[in-house]
C-alpha cells in the first residue's frame, strides 16, 4: 500500500507552503543533505531570534495522517462494528456477572472499552498468529483489558460458557485468570503484562532478542513483529519508557507500540495541567521513534479542512487534559460554550446541533477503525525505526454516562441497569428490561455470521491470538566432559573462586558443538569484574551493526569485540534491561520453538533486590534459565561496603516458587548444579529458574568425592564424617566460601578434643521445599507411615549442630524443624560495611573462631563438656562478647 505524506496542519496559503517545500527539496537535490540541514538550522535560529517559538520535537495536536493518505479500508466495516459491539457487551457482562455472584471478585470494564477498537483492527488485519511454527507476532496486551480478549476467544470457540462463568475463579481449574498469565493459562496467554510498567521494557527486549536470533542464524524472525499496548497512566512507572532509546538506537522496526491515551489513571487525569499525548510524543520522538498520532475521528475531518486559519487546531493544542477530559464528555451546550469559545470557533460549528457536538466529541481517533487501520498500516510498513501509535481514546467508551470519561471509571466492577439499557439500545440488541436483570450474554450461536467473520479473519492471519504453544522437542545436551574441569580439584597451591569456576564451565558449554550455540550469556557491564572478559574476543558481543570503531584495546588478546553474530549480550549498567533479555531468552522455547539457555550474570546485590518484580514476571511467563548472583555474600565482597554486600538474595530467591536457589561452596558442586539445572529445564522441560550464588574469594578446590551428586541436588551431603575416638561430636554445616571458615573451626575444635561431622549445604530452600511437602503428606495421611525428607534422614542423629552462612541467619534457619538436636545458626544479619574479610567475619561472628565457640557452647548446654572448656576457648580465640547491635551503623 502506498501512503500520501500530506500534512494535517491547517494551511491558509497552500501555494506559498508548496514553494517553501520545493525550495528545501531543491537545495537537498542540488547542494546536498548537509547544506539543506544547515539552512534549516539557520532558519530555526532566526525564527527564535524574532520570537517565533518552533517546537522541533512535537508535531501539532492533530492526526499524523491526512485523510487523503488513509487508503481504502480492507474489511467489512459494518460486520466489524457489529462484532466489536458484541465483544464489548460480553466483556462488560463477564465482569458484571462475576461480581454479581461473587461479591468482590473484581475486574475491569472500562479499560477494554478504551482499547477495543485498536485491538479489533489488529485482530482482523494485522496480528499474525503462530501457524504452529512459532514464527508469528508477539502480542503484549494491556493487562486490565483481559475481559475483552476472553470475550473474543469465546466467540471464536476457544473458550466455553463454563470458562466465562469462572472469570477470576481458578482454584478448581478451568477458570480465567484476572490478567494475562501464562503459568495459569499455559495454552492461551504468551506474555504476562502486569505488573504495570514492565511490559514495555520486556517487549522491547523481546524485539531485540528476535533480531539477535535472526542475526546469529538460529531462528528466522524477519516476519515476527512485537505489538505492545500500554495505557498513558502506566507511562508514569519509571521502567515503562526506560528502554525507548535502545529500540531507537538499534532501529528496531520490528516493534509497534500503541499508547492508549484516555487521559485517565486510577484517581484522576494523567496530566490534568498539561498534555500527556504531547509529552509522550516528545519522549518517543527524542528517542528515535517514528510517531503516528491518531487523535481525532473522521467526524472532525470536515472541520479541520474548513479551518484554514488553524483556530480549531490552536484551541485543541491549548486545552489542558483536565479540561479536555471534562469537556469532551459533557453535554452539547457545554461543548459549544467551552470548546468552541470564540466567534471564529463558534461559526465553525454553527451548522451542528448540540446532539451532533456530543457525537463529534465522542468520535476520537482511537475509536475510528479507518484511522486506526491507516496508522497500523503505516507503522507496519515503516523501516529503520520502531513506531509508536499514540491514540486518543475515552475510558469507558460506549458504556454510557455512568462510565465514559469519569474519574471513577477504572474501579467500576458492575454495570447498572441504566448502563445496560444505554448499551443495549446503542448496539441494537433485542434484550428486554427484564432480560437485563439476569445480565445476559450474546451467545456465539446467536450471531453465526459474526463468528464466521472473526474466524475467517484469524485464518487469513495464520491462527488465533493470543496463543502459546510448546513443541515436544528434545535437544542434545552436553556430555560429562563439559562439567569435569574441577572434578580433580585444584592442583598444588592453586586457588580459584566459584565465579572463576563458573566462567570455565560456561566456556565449556559454549564450546559444545551442538549445545553451545544455544547458550546466551547476558552481562550488565560487569564482565571484567567476574573474569568473563576473555569471552569477548572468543565469542563476540552482539550488536546489530557490528563494530564500527577500533577499540582502544584492539592490540590485546582479550579485546572488546562487537559483532553482528556475537553471542554475548552486554547490556550496560542496566539490570532491569538485562533481566528483560533474560526473559526473552528463557522463554524462546515457547515464543520461537527454539530453546536457548540464558546465563544472566550480575552483582548479586542488584539481582533480587533491584529486579525481583521482573523475576516474578519471568516465573509467570514460565522462564527456564540461570540467574548467576556473582560477588555474593555479606563479607565476601569485602571492600565495597553497605550498598554492595549481599546477604539476603538467597532468602528472597526462596520466596519465588519457580526459583531453585543454590549456594555452592566448591567448583564441583557448582558444575553439578548447572548440569542438574540444564537437565531439569531442557530435558525434563520443567518451567523453573535456577539462581546460583557465586563468590569472588579464591581458595583451594577439593576433588569431587564419589557418590555426592544426589546430595548436592537435594540440598546437602556429608563432606566428612567424624573421626573415630572418644571425644564429643558436633555437626557443622557450611555453604559458599564460609565452608573455609568451617574447616578452620574443625581444626580449632580438634585442639579441644571435639570431633566434627562436616556437611555442605548447597540449597536450604530445596531441603525446605521437600520438608514441607512431606509434612503436608503426613498431615493428610495420619494413619500411614510418615514420610521423611532428605534432611531428616541425613541428620537423624541428635547431635549439637551449627550451621553458618555468609547470608542472613534466616537462610540456614529454614530447615530448623527437621534437624535433630540443638541447632545453632550463624549468619550476617545487618548492614554491610567496608573492611577486610577477616575483620568482617569476626564482626558478624561467622569466622572459624566464632563457629568453634558456638559449637563448644552447644556442647556445654548438651552436657558433653564443662563450661570451663568454653571459657578457655573464648580467651584463646580473643573473642569479645560486647559489641554494638549488628543491625545498626
Amino acid at each position: 500500500m502506498g501512503f500520501t505524506r500530506r500534512s494535517t496542519q491547517p494551511d491558509p496559503d497552500p501555494v506559498s507552503t508548496r514553494e517553501w517545500m520545493d525550495s528545501i527539496r531543491a537545495v537537498k537535490e542540488q547542494l546536498g543533505e548537509e547544506e539543506a540541514r544547515r539552512l534549516l538550522h539557520a532558519t530555526l535560529s532566526a525564527a527564535r531570534e524574532v520570537g517565533v517559538d518552533v517546537d522541533v520535537v512535537n508535531t501539532p495536536y492533530l492526526n499524523s495522517i491526512h485523510p487523503d493518505g488513509q487508503g481504502t479500508y480492507p474489511g467489512d466495516l459494518d460486520l466489524e462494528e457489529r462484532l466489536h459491539g458484541i465483544l464489548r457487551w460480553n466483556a462488560m457482562m463477564l465482569v458484571t456477572r462475576g461480581n454479581k455472584y461473587f461479591e468482590g471478585i473484581g475486574g475491569h470494564i472500562s479499560t477494554y472499552a478504551s482499547a477495543s477498537h485498536a485491538w479489533e483492527v489488529g485482530f482482523n488485519h494485522f496480528f499474525r498468529g503462530k501457524d504452529g511454527d512459532g514464527s508469528g507476532d508477539h502480542l503484549y496486551w494491556q493487562g486490565h483489558a483481559s475481559p475483552g480478549i476472553y470475550a473474543r476467544a469465546w466467540l471464536e470457540g476457544r473458550l466455553t460458557l463454563e470458562n466465562m462463568e469462572q472469570f477470576r475463579q481458578e482454584v478448581a481449574g478451568g477458570g480465567l485468570s484476572s490478567y494475562p498469565h501464562p503459568r495459569l493459562m499455559p495454552d492461551f496467554w504468551e506474555f504476562p503484562s502486569v505488573s504495570m510498567g514492565l511490559g514495555a521494557m520486556t517487549a522491547i527486549h523481546q524485539a531485540r532478542f528476535n533480531r539477535y536470533l535472526e542475526d546469529r542464524g538460529l531462528v528466522t524472525t524477519a516476519n515476527s513483529r512485537v505489538w505492545y499496548t500500554m495505557g498513558d497512566g502506566e507511562s508514569d512507572e519509571p521502567e515503562s519508557l526506560s528502554q525507548l532509546s535502545l529500540a531507537g538506537r538499534e532501529g528496531l522496526d520490528n516493534i509497534v507500540m500503541t499508547m492508549n491515551c484516555n487521559l485517565q489513571r486510577l484517581d484522576g487525569p494523567v496530566r490534568g495541567n498539561s498534555k500527556i499525548v504531547q509529552e509522550l510524543e516528545g519522549r518517543f520522538r527524542g528517542s528515535g521513534w517514528n510517531v503516528i498520532k491518531v487523535l481525532w475521528g473522521s467526524s472532525w475531518d470536515d472541520l479541520f479542512a474548513r479551518d484554514s486559519a488553524g483556530l480549531l487546531a490552536s484551541r485543541l493544542a491549548a486545552l489542558v487534559d483536565g479540561d479536555e477530559q471534562r469537556i469532551m464528555t459533557a453535554d452539547g451546550a457545554t461543548i459549544r460554550k467551552e470548546l468552541f469559545n470564540t466567534d471564529g470557533l463558534s461559526a465553525l460549528v454553527s451548522h451542528l446541533s448540540d446532539e451532533e457536538l456530543v457525537d463529534l466529541c465522542a468520535d476520537v481517533g482511537g475509536h475510528d477503525f479507518v484511522k486506526l487501520h491507516a496508522a497500523y498500516a503505516q507503522a507496519s510498513a515503516h523501516k529503520g525505526q520502531p513506531t509508536v501509535v499514540i491514540i486518543r481514546t475515552i475510558k469507558g467508551y460506549g458504556l454510557g454516562p455512568a462510565f465514559a470519561g469519569r474519574n471513577t471509571t477504572h474501579q467500576k466492577k458492575k454495570a447498572g441497569m441504566e448502563t445496560m439499557q444505554f448499551m443495549r439500545d446503542d448496539l441494537g440488541l433485542s434484550f428486554s428490561d427484564s432480560d437485563l436483570e439476569s445480565y445476559p450474554y450474546v451467545l456465539p450461536e446467536d450471531v453465526p455470521e459474526l463468528v464466521a467473520y472473526a474466524k475467517e479473519r484469524r485464518a487469513a492471519l495464520d491462527g488465533f491470538m493470543p496463543s502459546r504453544t510448546v513443541p515436544d522437542e528434545t535437544i542434545a545436551l552436553p556430555g560429562e566432559q563439559a562439567y569435569a574441569d574441577f572434578d580433580e580439584g585444584t592442583k598444588g597451591t592453586s586457588q580459584v573462586s566459584t565465579t572463576m569456576a563458573f566462567v570455565r564451565v560456561l566456556r565449556s558449554l559454549m564450546k559444545d558443538k551442538e549445545f553451545g550455540q544455544r547458550v546466551v550469556p547476558i552481562i550488565p557491564d560487569e564482565a571484567r569484574t567476574f573474569g568473563m572478559d576473555p569471552l569477548f574476543s572468543e565469542f563476540g558481543i552482539y550488536h546489530p551493526d557490528g563494530q564500527l570503531y577500533k577499540p582502544v584495546d584492539h592490540k590485546v588478546l582479550m579485546k572488546y569485540k562487537e559483532s553482528e553474530q556475537g553471542q554475548l549480550l552486554e547490556e550496560g549498567i542496566n539490570e532491569a534491561g538485562a533481566t528483560s533479555t533474560f526473559i526473552a531468552s528463557a522463554t524462546s522455547y515457547a515464543t520461537h520453538h527454539y530453546p536457548t539457555v540464558p546465563f544472566y550474570t550480575f552483582y548479586s546485590m542488584f539481582g533480587f533486590q533491584r529486579v525481583a518484580d521482573l523475576i516474578w514476571s519471568a516465573a509467570d511467563q514460565r522462564a527456564r534459565g540461570f540467574l548467576m548472583g556473582a560477588t555474593s555474600g555479606r563479607t565476601t565482597l569485602n571492600g565495597e561496603g553497605l550498598q554492595h554486600q549481599d546477604g539476603h538474595s538467597l532468602l528472597m530467591a526462596h520466596t519465588n516458587p519457580a526459583v531453585r536457589a543454590w549456594d555452592p561452596a566448591f567448583a564441583y558442586e557448582l558444575a553439578t548444579i548447572i548440569r542438574h539445572g540444564i537437565d531439569e529445564m531442557y530435558a525434563q522441560n520443567k518451567d523453573v529458574i535456577h539462581y546460583v550464588a557465586v563468590y569472588n574469594e579464591n581458595y583451594p578446590m577439593p576433588p569431587k568425592p564419589k557418590g555426592v551428586d544426589e546430595g548436592i541436588v537435594r540440598g546437602m551431603y556429608l563432606l566428612r564424617g567424624a573421626p573415630k575416638g572418644d571425644g564429643p561430636v558436633v555437626r557443622l554445616i557450611g555453604s559458599g566460601p564460609i565452608m573455609v571458615q568451617v574447616l578452620d573451626a574443625v581444626e580449632k575444635l580438634e585442639t579441644f578434643g571435639v570431633r566434627c561431622e562436616i556437611y555442605s549445604a548447597t540449597s536450604y530452600g530445596e531441603m525446605r521445599r521437600e520438608g514441607l511437602e512431606c509434612d503436608r503428606w503426613n498431615r493428610l495421611h495420619p494413619s500411614e507411615d510418615a514420610r521423611k525428607p532428605w534432611i531428616e534422614d541425613l541428620l537423624s542423629e541428635a547431635l549439637p549442630t551449627v550451621a553458618v552462612s555468609d547470608n542472613m541467619a534466616a537462610v540456614p534457619d529454614m530447615i530448623r524443624q527437621w534437624v535433630s538436636g540443638h541447632y545453632t545458626v550463624l549468619g550476617t544479619d545487618g548492614f554491610g560495611r567496608s573492611d577486610t574479610r577477616e575483620a568482617l567475619r569476626r564482626f558478624f561472628e561467622i569466622d572459624g573462631a566464632a563457629i568453634a565457640l558456638a559449637a563448644l557452647s552447644s556442647l556445654v548446654r548438651d552436657g558433653s563438656i564443662e563450661a570451663k572448656v568454653y571459657a578457655k576457648a573464648e580467651k584463646n580465640f580473643g573473642i569479645s562478647t560486647e559489641r554494638n547491635d549488628i543491625t545498626e551503623l
